[in-house]
């Protein structure tokens, strides 16, 4: 799902259905809790295999949850996987989104915006889709530079940063405990040929990606933002 997150005392109850999925649902708890969510109407925006968006209508009282995902492939796994009440999933463009203005609470985006083409399209759309008491809940990685650009975007879009965290450590524990599990999986099912390419995407110890991290080149942050 996402490079997890694990810190000491921090094991949030989960049912069977999850725990194979822990940290990762670690990383999504840990940045959808920033704020309050009783009875809100979340929008996840990257909501991939749907995993996290089906634990947080499940277990964090929302009212409804949304998943948007530009894979129609994954759209349609999560909608043949997940049945809950008030949870659904849509096939949509982070860059436009296809909701009315000013409709959700909170706007969820967890390790996904690296990918995004145009970062300022994207935090106009959130804004857009926002109540004016609504808040972004943000978490991702990006090398210092290019963190401390993100988050000029973020004020030049409209948003004042509620909280703020560094959770590079959070992570690399959890990537430390993944590595022989996602290592295991990646020699089972990937030709050795791409092997160092999916142990890089993965985050496990050895990898690029995880170097980075080791060496400060990459910071993994978390932030709870509200309009201005």
């Amino acid at each position: 799902m996402n490079y997890g997150y694990d810190e000491d005392g921090f094991h949030p109850a989960m049912s069977e259905a999850y725990d194979n999925e822990r940290y990762s649902v670690q990383l999504y708890h840990h940045t959808a809790t920033q704020v309050g969510l009783s009875n809100a109407n979340l929008l996840e925006v990257g909501s991939g295999r749907g995993g996290g968006a089906s634990y947080i209508q499940t277990c964090l009282n929302t009212k409804t949850v949304t998943g948007l995902d530009v894979s129609s492939d994954a759209v349609d796994l999560c909608v043949a996987s997940f049945d809950e009440p008030g949870l659904s999933f849509v096939r949509g463009d982070s860059e436009n989104l296809p909701f009315e203005d000013n409709v959700f609470d909170v706007v969820l985006n967890v390790e996904s915006s690296h990918c995004y083409g145009n970062i300022d399209i994207f935090l106009f759309e959130v804004v857009r889709v926002l109540k004016r008491t609504g808040s972004f809940l943000w978490c991702d990685f990006r090398t210092v530079s290019e963190m401390e650009k993100l988050f000029q975007a973020f004020s030049s879009a409209g948003f004042f940063i509620e909280k703020e965290k560094d959770i590079t450590p959070n992570i690399m524990r959890a990537l430390n405990i993944l590595t022989p599990q996602r290592k295991n999986q990646i020699n089972t099912y990937v030709p050795s040929l791409f092997r160092g390419v999916f142990e890089s995407y993965a985050g496990i110890k050895g990898g690029s990606v995880n170097d980075a991290f080791l060496s400060g080149k990459l910071i993994y942050k978390s932030a709870a933002l509200k309009l201005k």
